[in-house]
């Protein structure tokens, strides 16, 4: 069976993009990360809804122009990024033949995990999912504490409290 995207024109989508075997070097380059989103802009017409960036993926709620590029966005951030990532990050891992053979460079897996918004609450729950990622990981204990996210845009906006997800176990009954 064959996967096959949605191309949803004014709907917005969920991004998971990984590195390749999960290597950690999202954060360490993250002024590249945000050159290669910014050289994209000049070349394709998207928003940043929300994001937030591991040092293995990110995950991003974005809204394009124009659904059917939202590949091809994906595709020219990854090139960039690759083209431009200094090989100590990344020389020391293996990779396949096959990934040899297309001159893959192991940067990035090669596909993403993409879902069309639906609704408004289907928007909340992913919004959520995305700033509440750092503290699942363990990386941090409250959201308001992971830098490379969009969480504090939201709260200045109003939609979140500082101190949302900050779940204190220790509450004395």
């Amino acid at each position: 069976m064959r996967y096959r995207r949605l191309y949803l024109d004014g709907y917005s989508y969920f991004l998971t993009i990984v590195t390749y075997e999960r290597n950690p070097i999202l954060t360490e380059n993250i002024a590249l990360l945000r050159e290669s989103f910014k050289a994209a802009k000049t070349r394709f017409r998207f928003e940043i809804n929300a994001i937030v960036v591991l040092p293995d993926h990110f995950h991003a709620i974005m809204t394009f122009d124009d659904a059917r590029e939202y590949p091809r966005i994906i595709g020219f951030v990854k090139k960039y990024f690759t083209s431009r990532c200094d090989p100590k990050y990344y020389s020391h891992l293996l990779q396949s033949q096959s990934r040899i053979d297309q001159n893959y460079k192991p940067v990035w897996q090669k596909r993403f995990y993409e879902h069309t918004i639906r609704d408004e609450k289907d928007y909340r729950l992913r919004l959520d999912y995305i700033h509440y990622n750092p503290v699942k990981h363990g990386y941090v204990s409250q959201a308001k504490e992971w830098e490379y996210s969009s969480f504090r845009r939201f709260v200045n906006d109003g939609i979140y409290h500082i101190s949302w997800g900050d779940f204190d176990t220790s509450i004395e009954l």
